[in-house]
């Protein structure tokens, strides 16, 4: 695959500004600030950074959770703005978000069949043989039993719900998968898992991740490149295997001395 996925440009974001009921001047929070960045078609782009660094911030502004100050992004090589204007069918076909706490991203009144048969339905238009022989592949993808299907989201651990989540997006026929944090409310053996999946998956299905971790063990075991974010900027951006051995931004230095390490098998 060729071409890129989702390319910014000095995409910026800024919270607060202008002034109060009373008048006072209200304290302006620039969380992006106009940040640059591509990630390739095929590629694992991991976005890392500290609390607050503003790599969440970008996630939903990917997603059209937030509305960008200022800057562009194109997703698929077509505006992002323009894309969701086209309607959630094309939007969504085209881009998916998965939430860092799974139980809480999963309707809790609704069975797992239910939640996998909306993006079923409503994006892709499938009759009802259809999206039953749907549900199933996609179970099996991402390694869940079929009677996953008749039950609800409390009923599962939170490495369960975090499969069902990626079979949500997954559903969709969506390329292109923003994970914001997906692993950090997992224990490290599950975290494991999860990431092996997210592997699988992108090769089985020719996916393009960006992936917002402030792990870099984590990181280092799913990226192919890495984009470093300190204060809403991206101050270093390199291949994974470089970053690691020989980073040149002082904050990334920082990260990568005091970061356990793991490898890719």
């Amino acid at each position: 695959m060729t071409g890129a996925a989702i390319q910014v440009r000095d995409l910026c974001k800024t919270f607060g500004g202008g002034r109060s009921f009373f008048g006072k001047a209200k304290h302006e929070i620039r969380a992006v600030k106009a940040v640059s960045l591509d990630v390739a078609r095929g590629e694992t782009l991991a976005v890392v950074g500290e609390s607050g660094s503003g790599k969440s911030t970008l996630a939903r502004m990917l997603v059209g959770l937030e509305e960008p100050t200022s800057g562009s992004m194109l997703i698929a090589g077509r505006d992002a703005a323009a894309l969701r204007r086209s309607g959630p069918r094309a939007f969504g076909k085209t881009i998916q978000y998965v939430f860092q706490d799974p139980v809480a991203s999963l309707n809790p009144r609704k069975t797992i069949q239910e939640i996998l048969e909306t993006p079923l339905k409503l994006l892709c238009g499938y009759e009802a043989p259809r999206r039953r022989a749907r549900m199933q592949e996609l179970l099996h993808a991402v390694q869940m039993p079929e009677d996953t299907l008749l039950r609800y989201p409390h009923e599962f651990s939170g490495g369960q719900a975090q499969r069902i989540a990626i079979a949500r997006a997954l559903a969709t026929e969506a390329e292109i998968i923003v994970l914001d944090e997906p692993v950090s409310a997992l224990d490290v053996s599950i975290q494991a898992q999860v990431l092996l999946l997210l592997r699988d998956l992108k090769q089985r299905f020719g996916l393009s991740y960006l992936f917002i971790s402030h792990d870099l063990a984590v990181v280092e075991a799913i990226s192919d490149r890495v984009a470093v974010m300190y204060f809403g900027e991206v101050v270093e951006t390199a291949p994974a295997a470089r970053l690691f051995t020989d980073p040149e931004h002082a904050y990334t230095r920082q990260l990568v001395a005091s970061a356990p390490r793991i490898r890719k098998e």
